[in-house]
């Protein structure tokens, strides 16, 4: 079984990471993340980084400012406005590393 972005050879092992299926970061590690600070708190009286990160299909990521302070979490799904209406895309990264 591949990932869901990994094709399947004849053989029926997946093609890609060469890691049969058990990468476990959701692409094959394209454009992966990993939130180095998460488990550290802000110093007293600061306040978290206004950015996000977004990821969109076929592997686009934007990032965005959050003036509004809207709780966004990673693996939130959001909606973006674009030239031609608006774009779908899961929140993959927030505060200080964005």
């Amino acid at each position: 079984m591949a990932c869901k972005s990994c094709a399947t050879g004849e053989d029926g092992q997946p093609k890609g990471c060469r890691n049969n299926g058990t990468c476990g970061t959701d692409s094959c590690n394209k454009f992966t993340v990993f939130d180095w600070l998460s488990n550290m708190s802000l110093p007293n009286g600061q306040e978290p980084f206004n950015c996000v990160e977004v990821r969109y299909k076929n592997g686009r990521k934007q990032y965005y400012k959050n003036p509004e302070k809207l709780s966004l979490s990673i693996g939130d799904i959001v909606a973006t406005q674009a030239k031609s209406g608006h774009d779908i895309g899961m929140v993959t990264l927030t505060g200080e590393l964005v």
